[in-house]
């Protein structure tokens, strides 16, 4: 298996020619992988806390699900550590829809005989992304107010695992 490219390959929001349909005709893309993001929702389901936490964009970029996924777990694990399964609540409020494609050119004796090179260049899927714009928010944390500073913490570990720049926004709910 192919390692992954870097994240600049895939970073600019350019339109993208991934239609799905139901129907098998009028979809460009045949097949596509599932997302790497095993839950959206973690924590205490019920319970209403008072101050919410989100992680805001500061710029238009894409977001691998894999990178997603990989905060959400570094994030989620201190938050359960510190204040158990029922002290907190956090959502990822993006789903990846994007899906990332990439042209396989043949490499090695006699790829000339196989490879089209550039001609059609439509590419294979190769994974998910997620479209962020600037100012959308990508992950909500929602605690009591003697643990805003510790998720705070969680969301800075959170930013640091993906790509872009983001600044945390404290809501207080009434």
């Amino acid at each position: 298996m192919a390692k992954l490219r870097k994240f600049v390959a895939y970073r600019k929001l350019e339109r993208p020619y991934t239609r799905r349909s139901k129907y098998k005709k009028k979809s460009f893309i045949k097949t596509t992988a599932n997302t790497k993001i095993v839950r959206f929702c973690t924590g205490n389901l019920i319970k209403k806390f008072p101050y919410n936490l989100h992680l805001v964009s500061k710029q238009g970029l894409q977001i691998r699900d894999n990178a997603l996924e990989s905060a959400r777990i570094t994030c989620n694990r201190l938050m359960e550590s510190t204040l158990g399964a029922g002290g907190y609540f956090m959502q990822l409020r993006k789903y990846p829809f994007h899906v990332l494609r990439e042209n396989p050119l043949a490499a090695g004796a006699g790829a000339d005989r196989f490879s089209t090179g550039m001609q059609k260049s439509f590419g294979k899927p190769i994974g998910s992304a997620v479209r962020l714009k600037e100012g959308q928010k990508i992950v909500t944390v929602a605690v009591n107010k003697k643990d805003v500073v510790l998720a705070r913490k969680a969301l800075d570990r959170f930013r640091k695992k993906i790509p872009g720049s983001y600044l945390v926004e404290i809501e207080e709910r009434k």
